[in-house]
Order: structure tokens, then C-alpha cells, then sequence
């Protein structure tokens, strides 16, 4: 798949791509918050905990773009007409990612979310290296060193964990759907 051009994507202007911003750290608020609400569900208590505090961690980021974006009018952006290359913002975790699972382990967790900022972090590369406007590359190198910082944590983080055993996924009582 070919990368778009964030000239012809509609980041042509401070005000799109704090638009954008503002809605990749929105949804990836959303999306750790389910995400901590299906492992809560499941009992798996240690991965809820996780992703509750990695949308912490993306409050902070919707704060500090919020805050970037005052004096600014951000414009209204239909979800079909943002600049992603997938149906998803870059930096949400993708509720199909592989691992995703309800007996999914710590380390699964924090590897998706590391894979999300690094999508983030590409997005932004991206628009440093083909946005035609000076504020616009100049701003974008400011959001993607913050995704940056976040890879550098999760990184860490991620270090600390084992992957988990083979057969980890194993439930001899699996849940059930009921209809």
C-alpha cells in the first residue's frame, strides 16, 4: 500500500493535523478503555490494570494537544475522510491485532500498544517529510518526539515481561456465547 500524501489527505494546515492528533489520542483513549473493560469481563485483572493505565497515559497526550491547539479552530473531519492508511487511527490498537485475547498476558498488552506508537510515530515521520509547510513539519516533529517518548516507555516496560508459555491460550472452560 502506498503512503499518502498528507497534501492531498487533507493535512494542509496546523489546524487539520492538530485535528488529526487530537483524534488519534482520542481513540486510542477509547480503545485501551474497552480493552480494559473486555479483560475485566474476562477476570483477567493484571491486563485490565495495563491498558487502563496506558489510557492514562494517552489523557495526557489528548491534554497536551489540547493544549497545543488553544487559540486554534480545529475543523470538524469526517472519520472516512482522515489522512490513516487503515480504517483505524494510527495509534489505537487494533481490536484484530494477534494476541488479542482474553487470556492474553502483560507482555501481549504492552506489544500492542508499542506497535501503535510506533505507528503513530511513522505517521508523523511521514508528514516531516512530505508536508510542504514549515509550521506543518515543525509541528509534527514536536507530536511525533512525544510518540517517540512514549515507544522509549513502553519499551522499557515491555523488557520487564516474559513472553508468555506456549499454550497460553489454552482454556479447558472457555467462555461461552450465548445468542
Amino acid at each position: 500500500m502506498s503512503k499518502p500524501d498528507p497534501q492531498e489527505t487533507g493535512i494542509h494546515s496546523v489546524e487539520h493535523l492538530l485535528a488529526h492528533a487530537l483524534a488519534m489520542e482520542v481513540e486510542a483513549v477509547e480503545r485501551y478503555e474497552a480493552l480494559a473493560d473486555q479483560m475485566e469481563t474476562h477476570n483477567n485483572r493484571d491486563v485490565a490494570v495495563l491498558f487502563r493505565k496506558l489510557a492514562e497515559i494517552e489523557k495526557l497526550h489528548v491534554d497536551n494537544v489540547n493544549d497545543i491547539s488553544e487559540g486554534h479552530t480545529l475543523p470538524h473531519i469526517a472519520p472516512w475522510e482522515y489522512s490513516w492508511e487503515a480504517p483505524e487511527s494510527p495509534e489505537a490498537p487494533s481490536v484484530s491485532a494477534e494476541g488479542l485475547h482474553y487470556m492474553m498476558h502483560p507482555y501481549q498488552a504492552i506489544a500492542m500498544a508499542l506497535e501503535a506508537e510506533r505507528r503513530g510515530v511513522d505517521f508523523y515521520d511521514r508528514l516531516v517529510a512530505q508536508a510542504e509547510r514549515e509550521d506543518i513539519r515543525k509541528l509534527a516533529a514536536e507530536l511525533c518526539e512525544t510518540e517517540r517518548e512514549h515507544v522509549t516507555l513502553l519499551e522499557g516496560w515491555l523488557a520487564r515481561f516474559q513472553p508468555p508459555p506456549k499454550g497460553w491460550n489454552e482454556d479447558p472452560d472457555p467462555p461461552l456465547l450465548q445468542g
